[in-house]
């Protein structure tokens, strides 16, 4: 039997949209097919993050529990799994989902969905935000590994306090390999205090990185 041989991600990617770039409130044009380094900025990624919501919206309090939140979230786990982490590592923990604010936060069900293409969208995007806050663009697997482990932790700690799931569901029905935290209560901010904290944070680690490169 012919088959068809696959098109190569580039191609594939183009096929979905005659325009690929959007333009930043910084007036920016991010493309979202060949991101540039040059066309991506703390600014705008702040916002983003801060006005997309994790869990799609679900989530209890009067705001939505956002990106930019979950994001701080991990870089603090991070810094419990690993006491003596440098900034490096926190720092593309603090970026390990700034691609959201292009292409917002789909729930795994909705990735599913998606496929392949938006994978390719999203590792292209991480690693120019990688590069452009200097970083190596694609972390190591320990590095990986630490990260998405706190991520979980973050994740399963947000199932519990503000999306309704119980601490066996998170286990039984998310798949969750990691506990919920019990000492930290979650407190969703309005977007402008999410910004601006989330951004106060990337300037702590932006100085230590400067250093760390010396």
């Amino acid at each position: 039997m012919k088959t068809t041989p696959a098109k190569p991600a580039r191609a594939a990617l183009a096929d979905h949209a005659p325009r690929t770039w959007q333009r930043m409130l910084s007036g920016r044009r991010l493309n979202l097919v060949e991101p540039s380094p040059l066309d991506i900025e703390i600014e705008d990624i702040a916002l983003g993050l801060a006005r997309n919501t994790r869990w799609n919206g679900q989530t209890r309090g009067a705001h939505g529990w956002s990106v930019a939140q979950h994001s701080d979230l991990t870089v603090e786990i991070v810094r419990r799994l690993k006491p003596r982490a440098p900034a490096s590592l926190l720092m593309a923990t603090k970026l390990h989902d700034a691609s959201e604010y292009v292409t917002h936060d789909l729930i795994t069900p909705l990735k599913a969905v998606v496929g392949d293409v938006f994978k390719e969208v999203e590792r292209r995007l991480t690693s120019a935000i990688y590069i452009r806050f200097g970083l190596k663009p694609v972390l190591s697997a320990d590095d990986k590994a630490l990260i998405k482990k706190a991520d979980i932790i973050a994740a399963a700690t947000e199932a519990v306090q503000l999306a309704g799931f119980t601490a066996a569901e998170c286990k039984n029905v998310l798949n969750f390999k990691e506990k919920p935290l019990k000492d930290v209560t979650l407190t969703p901010l309005p977007v402008a205090d999410a910004e601006r904290q989330f951004l106060e944070g990337f300037r702590i680690l932006e100085k230590a990185l400067a250093l760390q490169t010396r």
